[in-house]
């Protein structure tokens, strides 16, 4: 793959890019100090971090990128997106004054809310940064499945220096699959400021070697013409060995100093023949070239991606100043500072604006108007075609028997589905974080292999006593990570936007140990936000882990992807309503109305008999949708007392307390709980209230139970629907390792705590 490279003159290019410096500053100033603001809510804005990035963003677009290439642009420089594709003309200028506003350019870089789509949403600083790494792999996927997917491109992320300090950088930079996809390009605005101050020590040159380490191309582009030119001069050495010595806020106040300052400042105690350097530069040329770093530089940035080796990733550190340009640079508290009126009509007599018509674009016939128009043309990129997903049976037709786990009946039914529907199984894929054999994935990985960019040897092919055949190969249908849920979701999320990029829907479905989910959220939460639609499996959940312990028992999983937008959970009790429920949430995967799935799958043996499934195929049918709308009545005795309610592992216990109480003669209506997220939005917006009508009639209303292995406010809404007295139960505390029956008395959700509850209720006034 190689870069587009186009040969515009540096003049011209200048010109554009203190257009973008204007309007970029313009389009933040008017959010805040034009525009009506009746709340008086602070609007925000990052002048300063934009301005950082205006001449690397200039270089990258007009001179280098094409239609394939990706852009994953830091979150702070928003507002330079928004005015470059303002100048390519794909940006009317009535959304210039929407910064921030309802219905209006985004804060921060957005696929799915903002009038141009970026190309990755950023905004959660770490994520958006390693985003490419992950949109790299899948594209390398969708071609091994699907040739002739077109040009790839090259992706690339735009980061600032503090994004470094997130581990989710690290834990992708240094993923073994990383090191071979010369198709990613970072690029590090080393503006050496984070929000509050100048960091003391960002050490670049550890940084680099870090990178170096991982097996990435490193490239610095830390000064400009006019710097070099001095240090070029006899005695120019030691002005270099000076400025690369201090420390970063040395640097940083010279920023802020006056030429006879600087004069004073820069030779330092032993600088005679630094002082000789600068003797015979004017005040105006000195105060420029302090300020020349490399990523300001466009002559330099051009080398630097001309340079680029696309055989191994290549990471560039542009070396910039905070606010370059802007009467703020290199004020460490400048990172939400706005220009002053005074201030900014001075940056446009500096770049010969007309401060009453703000927005210009530039004359048709102009050189810089010409090479908007070629960019534009140049960056055209065609919509991606629409292709729906393969059609997904509902019900593949099989009655579990004996004792299982919901965990082992997720790789049953994707073993299923290759023989029943066997063009939709070839879109799925999933991901494993190292634990493919201990979630039950094995019979699935060796089935359809392992996914690999180049066949691998299996050397293990030959060992009779090897379980798990691990063949490595670009047809493979398993991608394996290292222990790291914030790479496996990242990949998710990006596997879950092929649909949409390049009109190749996937299925892909990502397997983490439960505990880990609350550590795999927030990426997945803002791969969800960005599009990317994927089912993410929880197993092993919850203290039904039991000897585990509490380190690896989650609690809180239920509730929380309850609450996440995008994304509909399940907690199956039984082995049919895993493969019912899974083959729901397959089908919502790779479309533009599509949304995301959780299943909470448990290791916990179940007899299945317990589920009782109708073998009347009307009957079963009816079973069917409820278990997917988000439940289903067990038992329904005649005038019931009292209704219990359970979800996942605890069904076994919510039966053997309805037995209790029918030996009591208590009748105890029993409800399956199949997704409480799809329970509470038939209630809160009551557009579809049919699984609510069938499965808690108000004719059959009475005092709740509710019972789950997770935190008891999971399901407390349900007493809502008829308005019933209720207790509900469920884990509140760590865990404690033990047997089952020790851990579920414990936390209260044994039969006998279920019983009790019931009987309470009745006793109640």
């Amino acid at each position: 793959m190689t870069s587009a490279v186009v040969r515009t003159g540096t003049e011209v290019l200048r010109e554009v890019e203190q257009r973008v410096l204007w309007l970029s500053t313009a389009i933040v100033d008017h959010a805040n100090r034009v525009r009506p603001n009746p709340s008086g809510m602070k609007v925000g804005g990052h002048q300063a971090s934009s301005a950082s990035m205006v001449s690397i963003m200039t270089e990258l677009w007009f001179r280098h990128l094409t239609p394939a290439d990706r852009v994953s642009v830091k979150p702070h420089a928003s507002p330079v997106l928004h005015a470059i594709n303002y100048l390519l003309g794909a940006l009317d200028e009535s959304s210039l004054t929407t910064l921030r506003e309802f219905g209006g350019l985004q804060s921060y870089p957005s696929r799915t809310k903002d009038p141009v789509p970026a190309d990755y949403s950023t905004g959660s600083v770490g994520i958006g940064a390693t985003a490419p790494i992950w949109g790299a792999v899948a594209r390398r996927y969708v071609d091994s499945h699907f040739p002739g997917s077109g040009p790839a491109g090259r992706q690339f992320s735009l980061l600032g220096d503090a994004e470094l300090d997130e581990g989710a950088c690290w834990e992708a930079i240094l993923d073994p699959t990383v090191a071979g996809l010369g198709e990613v390009v970072w690029v590090v605005d080393l503006n050496r400021q984070s929000l509050d101050r100048v960091v003391p020590d960002i050490a670049a040159n550890r940084l680099q070697g870090m990178f170096a380490a991982a097996g990435w191309q490193v490239l610095a582009v830390k000064y400009g013409r006019e710097l070099e030119e001095l240090f070029a001069r006899p005695g120019g050495a030691a002005l270099r060995d000076r400025i690369d010595g201090m420390s970063n806020p040395e640097y940083q106040r010279l920023l802020r100093c006056s030429a006879a300052e600087l004069r004073e400042r820069l030779p330092g105690a032993d600088g005679t023949g630094i002082a000789r350097v600068l003797s015979d530069v004017d005040d105006d040329a000195l105060l420029a070239a302090i300020r020349n770093l490399g990523g300001h530089d466009l002559d330099a940035l051009d080398g630097a991606f001309r340079a680029i080796d696309d055989t191994r990733p290549t990471v560039i550190f542009a070396y910039t100043v905070k606010g370059y340009g802007l009467a703020s640079q290199g004020h460490p508290q400048n990172h939400a500072s706005l220009l002053t009126a005074d201030q900014l009509a001075e940056l446009a007599d500096r770049v010969g604006i007309d401060p009453d018509a703000p927005w210009q674009r530039f004359a048709e016939g102009s050189p810089a108007g010409l090479l908007c128009r070629d960019t534009a043309r140049r960056l055209h990129r065609e919509p991606a075609p629409v292709a729906a997903p393969p059609e997904l049976p509902t019900d593949i037709g099989r009655t579990p028997t004996g004792t299982t786990t919901t965990q082992a009946a997720l790789g049953r039914a994707l073993l299923d589905l290759t023989r029943s529907a066997p063009e939709a199984a070839e879109r799925v894929v999933t991901l494993a974080p190292d634990v493919s054999s201990s979630t039950n994935l094995g019979g699935w990985l060796n089935k359809v292999g392992v996914w690999s960019p180049a066949e691998r040897v299996d050397w293990f092919a030959d060992d009779a006593d090897t379980i798990l055949h691990w063949r490595e190969r670009p047809a493979g249908q398993h991608v394996e990570l290292g222990i790291a849920e914030t790479n496996l979701v990242g990949l998710l999320g990006e596997l879950g936007s092929t649909w949409s990029r390049w009109g190749r829907p996937l299925l892909p479905i990502g397997v983490v140990y439960d505990c880990f989910v609350g550590r795999a959220l927030e990426p997945w939460a803002f791969g969800l936000y960005g599009g990317g639609q994927s089912i993410l499996v929880g197993t092993p959940s919850g203290v039904s882990l039991a000897p585990e312990g509490g380190a690896h028992q989650s609690v809180t999983t239920p509730s929380i992807t309850l609450e996440q937008p995008g994304c509909v959970s399940y907690e199956p009790a039984f082995a049919v309503d895993v493969e019912w429920c899974l083959l729901a949430s397959l089908a919502r995967l790779g479309r533009p109305d599509g949304t995301s799935s959780y299943l909470r799958l448990s290791t916990r043996p179940v007899d299945q008999a317990l589920a009782a499934v109708p073998a009347d195929p009307a009957a079963r049918e009816r079973r069917r949708r409820q278990v997917v709308a988000g439940a289903y009545a067990l038992r329904r005795p005649d005038a019931p007392q009292v209704t219990l309610v359970g979800m996942g592992a605890v069904l076994p216990e919510v039966l053997a307390a309805a037995d209790r109480l029918d030996d009591l003669g208590v009748r105890a209506d029993v409800v399956c709980a199949t997704s409480p997220g799809l329970l509470f939005e038939a209630l809160r917006t009551g557009s579809d209230r049919g699984v609510l009508d069938q499965v808690f009639p108000a004719h059959r209303a009475a005092p709740m139970v509710t019972v789950l292995d997770g935190h008891p406010h999971t399901l407390a809404f349900l007493a809502g629907i008829n308005q019933v007295r209720a207790a509900h139960l469920g884990v509140t505390g760590f865990g404690q390792s033990g047997a089952l029956p020790d851990v579920y008395r414990h936390h209260g959700i044994d039969a006998d705590s279920v019983l009790r509850a019931a009987l309470d209720l009745l006793g109640s006034p």
